[in-house]
């Protein structure tokens, strides 16, 4: 039987490491990844694999997954997508998930990250588009950096983002709103194209095209 997102939730590791974590990448200086981070990304990871009418248990693996991704940063951010894999097969071992569905997961988790992740999997290509999608001015911590720092900055001034999939026309969609006095469109593409690239080749993988509007401009 699946593990569900629930039980994983309330695994006492979870909850600290998660909250851990976030408060180490605070004190250096990082934008939020805790409890909204993996929670909105767990749903968005969900609902890509829903709406492409993939079965379960596979809409639950890549919430499980995209929950999970961030929690090695207790660990170290460098290499943070490996450490988090493998904190997860020791969890989800415990939980008495299926080993072919750890398998799933981890190596989701494993791939999420643009410099050495691939979409090796259903689960790795939703969780790599719910996490670059979730860019929100509400992820910065200190919104007086934003003169200083060009990812402060860009995240600020986003003011909506929302990842939307049409089965229909095969298509994925991030859409986003920059408040252009903040931060103008080309420091995002400056930051984010490495991002924009992977989220191409995991939109490919699912069977859909990836696009990327800002303030109603089809970009890519």
């Amino acid at each position: 039987m699946t593990v569900s997102l629930e039980t994983v939730k309330n695994h006492p590791l979870v909850k600290e490491f998660i909250e851990a974590a976030n408060s180490y990448l605070g004190a250096l200086g990082f934008t939020e990844h805790g409890f909204r981070h993996v929670s909105l990304v767990a749903n968005i990871a969900h609902n890509v694999l829903r709406y492409l009418n993939y079965e379960e248990p596979m809409p639950e693996l890549a919430s499980i997954a995209a929950y999970l991704h961030d929690i090695g940063n207790v660990v170290n951010r460098h290499d943070h997508g490996q450490s988090s894999a493998m904190i997860s097969i020791y969890i989800l071992e415990e939980l008495n998930m299926p080993v072919n569905e750890i398998a799933m997961v981890v190596s989701a988790i494993g791939n999420h990250e643009e410099e050495t992740g691939d979409p090796v999997n259903p689960v790795a290509a939703a969780l790599i588009l719910a996490d670059k999608s979730d860019v929100h001015k509400t992820r910065v911590r200190n919104p007086q950096m934003i003169c200083f720092d060009i990812h402060d900055r860009v995240n600020y001034a986003v003011e909506r983002s929302f990842l939307r999939v049409d089965p229909a026309k095969k298509t994925i969609t991030l859409e986003l709103t920059i408040d252009s006095k903040i931060s103008q469109v080309m420091e995002y593409f400056e930051i984010f194209m490495s991002r924009m690239i992977i989220c191409r080749r995991a939109a490919k993988f699912l069977g859909c095209n990836f696009e990327l509007l800002i303030n109603e401009k089809k970009l890519l």
